[in-house]
């Protein structure tokens, strides 16, 4: 399906920005600018920037304009429902070493259709609230075929447009069904650290995968959060 025109603009200032043309702090050209290099009013300008705004890519700046988010935002594991925005649902984070292919444990196989044995691509990460402690701890893995495809999730810097964009403009695919697990158990050793809990916290833990079109798995995020910082609400008619 074609892009609308804003969203044309938003995509090509994606690629500007993760390919380093606009670092972190840097004004990005004014609606005035963008509207003229693109034939286009500036209203459609606005909803671009609004796209990128909701996406955590860009801040506005009075004065300035719009710049390069200096501070990433992630959202925790699940809760990634069409139309969403990451900034809404999005916290500060902090990135857990380098991605590393291991093995990942059974129900993360399962989710993604792996046989046991096989090594998937780990992005590890710890999300914080706004005084800088942890809130969770969440490790997003990819299965070879993506993780191959798309050789900057193997990086440890930011990925600005977000992987689940970055997934889609590598390979064309992108997920069209979420499915979130919800279990409770105890913190393990990585994750106690990660958190500082004492080991046997307990933790809710959501297993959110992303499946697209044709039903295979592009990622499997697991996200542990401490039981005091989790809570689940659903509104619902009756």
């Amino acid at each position: 399906m074609a892009l609308l025109k804003y969203e044309e603009i938003a995509e090509s200032l994606r690629a500007r920005i993760a390919a380093g043309e606009f670092a972190p702090g840097e004004t990005l050209p004014s609606g005035r600018d963008l509207a003229e290099q693109w034939s286009v009013s500036r209203a459609t300008t606005v909803k671009a920037m609004d796209v990128l705004r909701s996406d955590g890519v860009v801040v506005a700046k009075q004065g300035t304009g719009f710049v390069v988010a200096e501070t990433p935002v992630a959202r925790p594991a699940g809760a990634r429902r069409a139309g969403s925005a990451r900034i809404a649902g999005g916290m500060p984070f902090l990135r857990v070493g380098e991605p590393d292919w291991a093995e990942p444990s059974a129900r993360v196989a399962a989710a993604l259709g792996m046989a046991p044995g096989i090594s998937a691509l780990r992005r590890a990460r710890i999300l914080q609230l706004s005084d800088g402690t942890p809130h969770s701890y969440a490790e997003a893995w990819f299965p070879p075929d993506i993780a191959e495809a798309s050789p900057r999730l193997s990086q440890t810097a930011p990925i600005p447009e977000g992987t689940t964009r970055y997934v889609r403009r590598q390979t064309g695919r992108f997920p069209t069904e979420g499915v979130d697990v919800t279990t409770v158990r105890l913190a393990n050793e990585t994750e106690a650290r990660h958190l500082g809990l004492p080991e046997a916290t307990a933790v809710a833990v959501v297993l959110h995968t992303a499946y697209d079109g044709e039903g295979h798995p592009l990622v499997c995020e697991e996200g542990v959060t401490p039981a005091p910082h989790f809570e689940q609400v659903q509104t619902y008619a009756m």
